[in-house]
């Protein structure tokens, strides 16, 4: 039998020790994700899980934290300019990418560092 691709369940990305709180006020207030419970099983690791669409982004805690600066979750999402314009009211600085044809996107960086791109397909 023959194994086939579903798409993707989750993405992590790391922040340093104690960055929970950073993460739920960025991910959960000004990215308006939906805070998810983790599994009892696994909420003695720390971190922060939020549904993201049909996916979920899952916040890890590193000891020896460095930022993703290339690796980074691409988040599709509907009405790219008014998250670009309620991330810029916060401070957030935008990065333009190369344009591609039928895709709106640019990408920031969280309050840890990492990369974070959004992306909206107009085709």
């Amino acid at each position: 039998m023959m194994h086939t691709y579903l798409g993707l369940d989750h993405v992590q990305v790391a922040v340093p020790l104690g960055g929970e709180e950073t993460a739920k006020t960025f991910y959960g207030e000004l990215l308006g994700m939906e805070e998810i419970p983790k599994p009892d099983v696994l909420l003695k690791r720390g971190g922060i899980w939020f549904q993201c669409g049909s996916h979920q982004l899952h916040i890890g805690v590193q000891d020896e934290f460095t930022a993703a600066s290339k690796a980074h979750p691409a988040f599709e999402v509907n009405g790219i300019e008014a998250l670009r314009s309620k991330l810029v009211s916060h401070g957030i600085e935008i990065v333009e990418d190369v344009p591609l044809e039928g895709v709106v996107r640019f990408h920031i960086r969280d309050p840890f560092g990492n990369r974070i791109e959004f992306v909206e397909k107009r085709l």
